[in-house]
């Protein structure tokens, strides 16, 4: 299931078709100098969460929840880099953070366990709360004078 001709491998097991990967090269600001002004080194992908293949329902949940504001109202998640010079190097950036990304969506978080405190703590809190309220009782006027 790797090597399937016509698909982008972007995780184990999950796969997009690489006509659905549109990429454009818009200008960038940053580093460059007048090169920026010139040349179109920011790169920019769009993929719509419903073309990833192999990805489990509670896996697109988590995605549409990490993209967050990167993700648009058809569902198309939209990245881009313009770290470096390059567009090339770019492109193949803003490629990598859409495989961290869909490996981080596969990634099932570990359940809490609810946990008791302690004897000890439990012990612990009630005696400095006894102690605080001895303090406080302290500082009372007392009518006896």
């Amino acid at each position: 299931m790797d090597d399937v001709p016509g698909m982008t491998r972007l995780a184990p097991g999950i796969l997009v078709p690489t006509e659905r990967l549109a990429f454009s090269q818009v200008r960038a600001g940053g580093p460059g100098g007048q090169n920026v002004n010139k040349t179109a080194s920011k790169a920019e992908l769009r993929v719509a969460e419903a073309d990833l293949v192999g990805l489990s329902w509670a896996a697109r949940l988590r995605l549409r929840d990490l993209a967050g504001s990167r993700l648009t109202n058809d569902g198309v998640i939209v990245l881009s880099c313009d770290e470096t010079r390059s567009a090339r190097t770019n492109h193949d950036l803003v490629l990598e953070r859409l495989r961290e990304l869909v490996r981080e969506a596969q990634a099932v978080p570990k359940a809490r366990k609810r946990s008791r405190p302690s004897r000890g703590s439990i012990e612990r809190r009630l005696e400095a709360k006894a102690r605080t309220s001895e303090r406080k009782r302290g500082r009372k006027d007392h009518p006896e004078g």
